[in-house]
């Protein structure tokens, strides 16, 4: 079916169709701007004031010219003419087809498990056009008895996850898992690999992210390894790693063990290769993080310069506990202040988060601000000199930890205290955002959602670490 067109448009084996009326008015028109011509040509020729006609004509033509390009614009009579000069040509859909309906629609996420023999997947296909759900993208992973394929899709609104899982079934899909997706699963696979690579290049803190984000939501931990007689600690597991079902097992670049858990969604041996590559690239690079800074006046005027801490930092911290009181080191730690140093190396270490150091104009670091990545869940916790506490210090670094979690796709951030920390509280409290509170025998757990509103560390300011 031809698409409607009007009929002063209205197209005929190829070629446009005109109408003699309008032919008839262009040929008068023609002739009455030769007539008025004439006439002002002799006009001009024969009379003493011949130049200053002329000169009000040109004026009078100009005036008339700029009057009509300002009409034609404001209006819209003309289209618009591209770079090239050609004009746009008018957008054709299927009729009772409306163009919001061609490009609306929800973005499905979905892993099928087919056999490996020819014409498998065609009849997957063409019972996924039978629903008119468009496929954006494909990717196969082999497996000994099958073939998983996983598809991006596209899919009228009205339709339903479990619409689309039967009809898979139907064609012979098993295993099928599938859930919503989003405009950031649009990049291909390669090119969302190597972004992930280059992102754990520049920082070690990155690892656990990127795994997150290569395999979906899962739960990443990083286990010691295992002393001469201690029966408690993991094995340790091959070079290349081991691979089971639901978990893989790969050695960690700090030494021990790596463990990845997603028990919605057995792991593709592809998906193994691709971990097991991202994992030996962050253990050849070594210990890394990016070494920028943002300096911060302080109400009273004093500069502190807020940066990226790591294990290099720990003479300076350990300098920083000796100046805390017991009561502030006991507040951050939850237990006898006397061993705060022993958790320093594990807090400093980019291997198991970020850390954020506040340091005067001589070097001495007076506050440091960690965000922890505990298991599927993020931590974040504070420490100031007491000399430098109640000047915003600890705010400053909880909401640029907070940007950062929620940069790193994290629902939410918990804060582990006791009730008696006032100053913890108003730093959550200041954040803007729905908090949750859990008391449990002194403990409070404070969780903030992070995926309610937008976080900002100061107003068109991003901190150079994120880049």
């Amino acid at each position: 079916m031809t698409p409607e067109i009007p009929d002063v448009t209205r197209a005929k084996h190829g070629r446009p169709v005109h109408h003699w009326r309008r032919d008839v008015v262009e040929l008068a028109a023609l002739f009455t701007a030769v007539a008025v011509a004439d006439a002002v040509a002799n006009l001009i020729g024969h009379g003493p004031d011949g130049p200053a006609l002329l000169l009000i004509s040109a004026t009078v033509l100009a005036a008339t010219a700029a009057f009509h390009v300002w009409w034609s614009r404001r209006h819209g009579h003309a289209p618009p003419v591209s770079d090239t000069g050609a004009r746009p040509t008018a957008e054709t859909r299927p009729s009772g087809q409306p163009a919001a309906e061609r490009i609306a629609g929800a973005l499905w996420r979905m892993r099928t498990t087919v056999k490996d023999e020819p014409g498998s997947l065609a009849t997957l296909c063409s019972a996924l056009a039978g629903l008119r759900v468009d496929i954006l993208s494909l990717q196969t992973h082999p497996l000994a008895d099958g073939t998983v394929d996983e598809f991006l899709l596209r899919a009228p609104g009205t339709r339903t996850a479990e619409e689309i899982r039967r009809a898979v079934a139907l064609a012979g899909g098993t295993a099928t898992w599938i859930e919503r997706a989003d405009a950031h699963d649009l990049v291909d696979a390669p090119t969302r690999v190597l972004g992930l690579a280059a992102r754990t290049a520049l920082d070690t803190a990155e690892l656990p992210l990127a795994l997150r984000q290569l395999l979906g939501r899962c739960t990443i931990r990083s286990l010691p390894g295992r002393p001469a007689g201690d029966g408690g600690a993991p094995r340790p597991v091959p070079a290349e790693g081991v691979l089971e079902d639901t978990v893989m097992r790969l050695p960690a670049p700090e030494g021990g063990v790596l463990t990845v858990e997603r028990p919605y969604l057995p792991f593709t041996p592809t998906e193994f290769a691709r971990a097991r590559a991202l994992v030996e690239l962050d253990s050849r690079l070594g210990p890394r993080i990016p070494r920028g800074e943002d300096v911060l006046t302080l109400p009273e005027g004093n500069d502190i310069t807020v940066r990226r801490a790591d294990t290099g930092d720990l003479p300076a911290a350990r300098a920083m506990h000796e100046r805390c009181s017991p009561q502030t080191l006991s507040l951050r730690y939850h237990g006898p202040f006397g061993d705060a140093d022993r958790y320093l190396n594990h807090l400093l270490s980019p291997r198991f988060g970020r850390t954020l150091a506040a340091q005067t104009a001589s070097g001495r670091i007076v506050g440091l601000g960690h965000l922890l990545w505990d298991g599927d869940e993020t931590e974040v916790a504070l420490l100031v000199e007491d000399a430098w506490q109640q000047r915003g210090i600890g705010g400053e670094l909880l909401g640029r930890l907070v940007t950062m979690a929620a940069e790193a796709g994290c629902a939410s951030v918990y804060a582990v205290t006791k009730a008696s920390n006032t100053g913890m509280v108003a730093a959550m409290r200041g954040l803007g955002l729905p908090l949750d509170y859990q008391v449990e025998e002194g403990t409070l757990v404070i969780t903030a959602r992070l995926d309610t509103a937008p976080l900002t560390t100061a107003p068109g300011v991003r901190p150079p670490w994120l880049d």
